[in-house]
């Protein structure tokens, strides 16, 4: 049996110190650009990696990447079937697309599901395309009742 020092982790490295310039196209990105590139790589290799889905999917909307950021949230939904925020992105990403049936049939489920976030709900600019149907009121009646 190995025993260990308790001053094991106490002792420095010094690592020197390097110059260099990453040449490859793929590291000449910004902001956003990077970052979709960046969690896309990490997904060929693990694509039912849920931090990364989610935080992709978020990216995606922000950049106007509406389709993008549905397929992620149809997929994060598979992957988790009982996570009421899960069900409230893809109640966005269909509003924004405009697709009201299936954006408050989503929105349902995340209520159904425990989803009682009304004052983001109220202030969501992604459910702008809800607010005028008789059915957003009965929703947000419902939350707060329950």
């Amino acid at each position: 049996m190995k025993t260990e020092t308790k001053n094991r982790f106490l002792n420095s490295v010094t690592l020197p110190n390097y110059d260099f310039i990453l040449t490859a196209p793929e590291f000449n990105k910004d902001g956003e650009e990077f970052t979709i590139w960046f969690f896309e790589g990490i997904l060929e290799r693990n694509p039912n990696h849920v931090d990364c889905l989610l935080y992709l999917g978020n990216t995606y909307t922000a950049q106007g990447m509406y389709e993008k950021g549905l397929l992620v949230d149809q997929k994060l939904c598979r992957l988790r079937p009982d996570d009421p925020m899960v069900h409230y992105n893809l109640a966005c990403s269909y509003a924004l697309l405009k697709n009201v049936n299936t954006a408050f049939e989503a929105l349902e489920k995340a209520i159904i599901l425990g989803y009682k976030d009304i004052c983001h709900l109220e202030n969501d600019k992604d459910l702008a395309h809800l607010r005028e149907d008789a059915r957003y009121q009965k929703l947000v009646e419902k939350i707060k009742f329950s």
